[in-house]
């Protein structure tokens, strides 16, 4: 391990009885960064951040935070905090006892504990909300709560599980936008939990893809959605049409229709046939092109700031997110042209 790797896990498998929900995973988180753990529900996510917390067992495998291993470790002794989806706050205690709880169990005496909990308050916006109590304070403010509860222990490790997910959609953007800019700030390093595609994005410095309890990709947003290792990827990073293809010299044949990707190199594969995958927003719907390019618009819905459009292409469906300005909506004929950003190859198995 380097200085720089932080929490470390090594060859975790954790089973229970005979189903083993995490397989073989190894994990490294650099110092001061934020990971976030994305997935199907059953993929075993929160499975890992549950070991992590110690509050569960891995049945093998070693974990280590900031070079300790803290395998047989109680989660007292991790030097670790949850901020959990339900906030878990005591409706009885003020928000200042909520927040120095922590503080006040560890023996940090009236003053300390005070001006601690009252910077943590700061930190997360709420200043001047000590004496209050829970249910004075709405949803998102008892989350920032349950963050500063987190925050005023200065953790190691700061683990989410789901934080947001019992927020609307404005609160939840507010409140990622809140958690990602404290945690650099800080510097604090940290795991996240989340179903949530764009909560993942918004606040990680890389995304780690999880299925079946193993590991499929681990690599930064961009990277992610616009080089899928995996047909599972493709599918679940967003949306995309995949396609029989042919590479040759750089060259992509899809239906006939032949471009070329300047960067095709990156995807590592060699010339032959493979899958082709074609994200909404990588095609530009013209009036003229070659044959191999024609296309039979099926539906088109108006969503704002583009049209979702369906189009039949070499006998397939194609899904298309056309600009507002450039569709004509009782079109029923056009000609596809595709960009570099949004397609993407996968070998085919």
């Amino acid at each position: 391990m380097s200085n720089t790797d932080f929490l470390v896990l090594k060859n975790i498998t954790k089973a229970f009885g005979k189903t083993v929900v995490i397989d073989n995973l190894d994990l490294t988180i650099k110092r001061g960064t934020m990971v976030t753990l994305l997935g199907p529900s059953g993929c075993g996510k929160t499975t890992v951040l549950r070991l992590v917390a110690g509050l569960e067992s891995p049945t093998s495998g070693q974990i280590f935070i900031d070079g300790e291993d803290v395998t047989k470790s109680s989660i007292q002794n991790r030097d670790i905090c949850i901020v959990f989806q339900s906030y878990a706050l005591f409706p009885h205690m003020s928000i200042g006892d909520n927040v120095g709880y922590g503080l006040r169990m560890q023996g940090i005496g009236g003053e300390e504990r005070k001006q601690r909990v009252k910077e943590a308050l700061e930190l997360v916006d709420l200043a001047g909300f000590e004496d209050r109590y829970v249910d004075q304070i709405s949803g998102g403010q008892q989350q920032r709560v349950a963050l500063a509860r987190a925050l005023v222990l200065k953790p190691k490790v700061l683990l989410f599980d789901e934080p947001l997910s019992n927020l609307d959609a404005n609160l939840r953007r507010s409140m990622r936008e809140k958690i990602r800019e404290l945690q650099q700030r800080l510097g604090i390093t940290s795991l996240y939990v989340t179903h949530d595609q764009t909560e993942a994005f918004a606040v990680s410095d890389e995304v780690i893809v999880m299925h079946k309890g193993k590991i499929m990709q681990k690599a930064p947003a961009k990277e992610l959605y616009l080089r899928p290792n995996s047909l599972f990827l493709a599918n679940f990073m967003g949306e995309s049409s995949i396609f029989d293809g042919q590479l040759a010299q750089n060259r992509i044949t899809v239906n006939g229709y032949t471009f070329t990707l300047p960067d095709t190199q990156q995807f590592g594969l060699p010339d032959g046939d493979c899958l082709v995958g074609i994200r909404p927003e990588a095609i530009t719907l013209k009036t003229d092109g070659e044959p191999s390019q024609r296309c039979r618009i099926k539906s088109a819905v108006y969503m704002g700031n583009h049209w979702e459009i369906v189009a039949e292409w070499g006998g397939k469906d194609l899904l298309i997110n056309a600009n507002p300005d450039n569709f004509i909506p009782d079109l029923t004929e056009a000609y596809i042209h595709l960009a570099e950003h949004g397609v993407f190859l996968l070998k085919k198995e």
